[in-house]
């Protein structure tokens, strides 16, 4: 799992049976990340409004999410946002309704199943507003079909910890954002290096934890690309609730853990809002 690209095959492939199927990327359950049947439970209890949860289209919200970016982003009327993985659609459509008819939501995603799943909810989501404002291109984080200088705003939700070129993508970031633009990112960090046992299981890779970075290494990184303004906040109740309704790729953390350790004495879900400095 060293090369670069084995990684990312191994995360497309889990993803896009999760686009297919609705399954689990961790296992036959319907979970996924605290996901499947437990979805609309996992968004609410992320900060995720129930009426705009109940306007999404069929399938949008597959419970992949690990917090809130585009509550953090205080989204705008107007405004051009971009999606980094953006999966099946769930924040492009919320991000959509913030921005209105005269803004434009961008979602980027590697997995072209993921993309056909997004591309089809699109359609529900034009019939039921009436707007033209979201999309949904081909792409990696780490290379975005996104000219520079051209987004106001930069969401993620889960998915940096994914890309097996963390600092690529924070480059990536700054290079498409406008001069003051800004970013709002939700993702699982560490807290401590995670045991090799851990590291070592795939769907724990593709369930967002293996590949996560330590919370000053992401610091880092984002100041590194030319960010400023840089607030992290740690959000660990998300981790212990994952352990606590039993989802399945926590209670395999749980078991390859040293004797009397849990998740979230690794992992946290992190909150990560930062700007491109403004020089015009």
């Amino acid at each position: 799992m060293s090369d670069k690209e084995t990684v990312r095959e191994k995360v497309r492939q889990g993803y896009a049976a999760i686009a297919e199927s609705g399954g689990s990327c961790c296992g036959p359950a319907k979970s996924c990340c605290g996901g499947g049947d437990n979805a609309t439970q996992l968004a609410q209890s992320i900060g995720y409004d129930t009426e705009e949860l109940a306007s999404l289209p069929d399938g949008a919200n597959m419970g992949l999410s690990c917090g809130n970016p585009v509550a953090l982003a205080s989204l705008r009327p107007g405004e051009v946002v971009l999606d980094l993985g953006s999966g099946g659609g769930f924040d492009v459509f919320i991000a959509g309704k913030k921005v209105g008819p005269d803004g434009r939501v961008i979602g980027v995603d590697m997995t072209p199943e993921m993309v056909g799943k997004a591309r089809k909810n699109a359609a529900a989501y034009r019939e039921r507003t009436g707007w033209d404002n979201v999309e949904f291109r081909l792409g990696e984080i780490e290379h975005l079909p996104v000219p520079d200088n051209s987004v106001d705003v930069v969401i993620s939700n889960c998915v940096i910890n994914l890309s097996p070129d963390k600092p690529q993508v924070w480059r990536e970031i700054a290079r498409v954002l406008k001069p003051g633009g800004r970013v709002a990112v939700s993702d699982l960090a560490l807290l401590q290096p995670i045991p090799d046992a851990v590291a070592a299981m795939v769907e724990a890779l593709v369930g967002c934890v293996a590949g996560a970075a330590l919370v000053e290494d992401t610091e880092r990184m984002a100041h590194a690309a030319g960010l400023t303004d840089i607030r992290l906040a740690k959000k660990p109740g998300y981790v212990d609730a994952m352990t606590n309704v039993n989802d399945p790729l926590y209670r395999r953390m749980l078991e390859a853990l040293p004797a009397g350790a849990k998740p979230s004495d690794y992992v946290v879900s992190l909150e990560v809002d930062a700007r491109k400095p403004d020089t015009r």
